[in-house]
């Protein structure tokens, strides 16, 4: 069975800095194509960064450019979202995906793409808040 179960989430005050987890189970996770989606109150869904093995291509939304990126643990079979800056438009459940096929394009996947993707966490919240 595959699974991706997020971690990492909670209450932040603006400015600070959080790291979510993704971890991966029944599958590498570094051999597929990898997003980061948000999902706010009242809003669709929408990709923040998405990438593929060896992060040969990263898509970031631009209001995350410079302030969020992602890094890798093999060993662990898990992928983080280190978010920096945070703002309050920030605040949202955070979902990871991920998907076998690789040849589509990052900003497809981020994009019209992402209900496509094959496995979904359950997402973790993150409220960024004073």
């Amino acid at each position: 069975q595959l699974q991706l179960v997020e971690s990492g989430g909670g209450l932040v005050q603006p400015g600070g800095s959080l790291r979510l987890s993704c971890a991966a189970s029944g599958f590498t996770l570094d051999e597929y194509a990898i997003g980061w989606f948000r999902q706010a109150p009242g809003k669709e869904r929408e990709g923040v960064l998405c990438t593929y093995p060896r992060d040969t291509s990263i898509y970031y939304t631009d209001s995350v450019k410079g302030r969020f990126t992602i890094s890798r643990d093999k060993a662990k079979n898990t992928v983080y979202l280190q978010m920096n800056s945070l703002k309050p438009e920030d605040t949202a459940v955070y979902f990871c995906a991920a998907d076998p096929r690789t040849y589509y394009s990052s900003s497809y996947n981020c994009g019209e793409g992402h209900r496509y993707l094959e496995v979904w966490g359950q997402g973790t919240l993150v409220t960024v808040s004073s």
